[in-house]
């Protein structure tokens, strides 16, 4: 095939994989030589604390990455194909390899956050100044901004005319694969002289944050065993999704959101299932089709980043003072004696993972127990989560605190002891991240206040010493947050 290009550089960003990858296939198939290059953006990396999971798991993933691109090239005969890794400023390091590497093009698969829209005009227009093509992809979702709308031409704010309309436009031209292998031999050898492999946590400033001990199976590699196993129990989904103690989600959200799966063959997979009669994949696929919804609710009203979706529910006066910021402390810390949320807090600090089910119930605690403003809690998950997704994030924090897009009722509050209850019914999550509790018979376990005084004896615990004291009553403080949000109620 004649090709209308000598050189091109595709760039890795939200994507490390080299698999049913649209940028890559697309500079492949255009250029004769092509060079795939990650940058270490130290815009993002600078403030962050130096043993970071999520910089670890990128790091680990990029020498899966490079071992896929080393294998691609040597089945085409080239046996220096590989990842070149830039540290510094994406923007200007980007273009700066680039123009040593005289590519006539750069490649890149598009990201929708506001900081990388703005990353990629800059980067855009410093290659047009040195003569350097721009091209992006769709590849992190399977619809993107404009292409799920109303008949009206209007961006979707309720999910379920959304999710109607992604699968009335579902088709399998939209979910098939990018066919990356038969045109890997337009891979090109590293310059000679140039450093082979990926650096060191230690080569970027940074030290191991303990990830190979939780452990979390990383890059390609680990995506696609996580896959496979979750494949065996995609059709009891819908049972098991929401119980943290029992092996029901499919654990691939760090790896969708670092692109080490593709998003396009998930969506294939459920898709085929569910038309073949499982609930659980069709359950799933909801799950997949809500990322998309909220990536395209941050498109269009990029204020939610800062400020409600609803505007009337900044007009909400939340907690503050020294009360406030001890309980979110105490939230943030696992001590607010409601062993759900503790917990759950646990198991985020300890793992940088929370089971969904659970992230509902720790903000709906947050906000509607403690009063404390979602965008508290939003910063926290961002700093701890290692799947941390700008959109997913933000929807999922106004949907607990009712200001979001299709949010549940402000008045609907979760009571973490019902909750609790209901979805780790023999206590078997909470025993496992607040050992001091599993001294107590399982009807205690949920709210160990009301213990008999002979069963905490028993389990050897003194409330306020091994475990704290509730720091709010829930009914009292589901009384402050019906008059708290009677502000919205006014101005319907």
């Amino acid at each position: 095939m004649d090709k209308p290009l000598d050189t091109a550089l595709v760039w890795f960003r939200r994507d490390l994989r080299a698999q049913d990858h649209a940028a890559l296939y697309h500079a492949l198939r255009s250029a004769r030589r092509v060079w795939c290059a990650f940058v270490f953006d130290t815009d993002i990396l600078t403030p962050l604390p130096r043993a970071d999971r999520r910089v670890e798991f990128i790091r680990e993933s990029l020498v899966d990455l490079d071992t896929q691109l080393r294998a691609l090239g040597q089945a085409h005969g080239q046996t220096h194909a590989g990842l070149i890794v830039r540290h510094g400023p994406a923007a200007s390091e980007i273009v700066t390899l680039a123009r040593q590497l005289r590519v006539q093009a750069v490649y890149a698969n598009r990201d929708y956050e506001p900081h990388a829209v703005e990353r990629d005009n800059r980067v855009r227009g410093d290659l047009a100044h040195a003569g350097i093509a721009w091209h992006t992809s769709k590849d992190q979702v399977v619809f993107e901004t404009d292409e799920v709308m109303t008949a009206a031409g209007t961006p979707y704010g309720v999910f379920t005319p959304y999710k109607n309309a992604w699968l009335k436009k579902l088709s399998p031209f939209y979910v098939r694969a990018y066919p990356v292998a038969r045109h890997a031999a337009a891979l090109a050898a590293r310059p000679d002289g140039w450093a082979a492999g990926v650096p060191t946590l230690g080569d970027i400033g940074f030290e191991p944050a303990g990830l190979q001990d939780l452990p979390i199976p990383t890059g390609g590699t680990g995506a696609r065993a996580l896959l496979d196993d979750f494949l065996e129990r995609i059709d009891d989904y819908h049972d098991t999704r929401d119980f943290p103690a029992v092996k029901g989600p499919s654990y691939l959200s760090v790896h969708l959101r670092f692109g080490t799966v593709s998003i396009r063959e998930l969506a294939r997979l459920a898709w085929d299932r569910a038309r073949g009669g499982s609930r659980g994949a069709e359950v799933w696929l909801s799950e997949l089709i809500w990322r998309d919804f909220y990536h395209q609710v941050l498109h269009h009203h990029p204020h939610v980043v800062k400020r409600a979706f609803r505007p009337e529910y900044d007009r909400i006066r939340w907690e503050h003072g020294k009360t406030a910021q001890a309980h979110f402390q105490a939230w943030c810390e696992g001590r607010t004696g409601y062993p759900l949320v503790d917990a759950a807090m646990a198991q985020l600090n300890h793992t940088g993972y929370m089971h969904n089910r659970l992230r509902m119930v720790t903000a709906s605690f947050l906000v509607k127990d403690l009063g404390i403003d979602w965008r508290w809690g939003e910063r926290y998950f961002a700093e701890k989560l290692n799947d941390f997704d700008l959109a997913a994030n933000n929807g999922g924090w106004q949907w607990a605190a009712s200001s979001g897009c299709d949010a549940q009722p402000w008045f609907r509050i979760f009571n973490p002891v019902t909750q609790s209850e209901k979805f780790d019914p023999s206590g078997r999550f909470i025993r496992r991240y607040l050992p001091q509790l599993a001294g107590l018979p399982d009807a205690a376990l949920h709210a160990p206040w009301k213990a008999r005084p002979v069963d905490l004896a028993a389990a050897n615990l003194v409330l306020g010493e091994h475990y704290p004291q509730p720091i709010v009553q829930h009914d009292v403080a589901r009384e402050r947050t019906l008059a708290r949000y009677a502000v919205v109620k006014e101005v319907r």
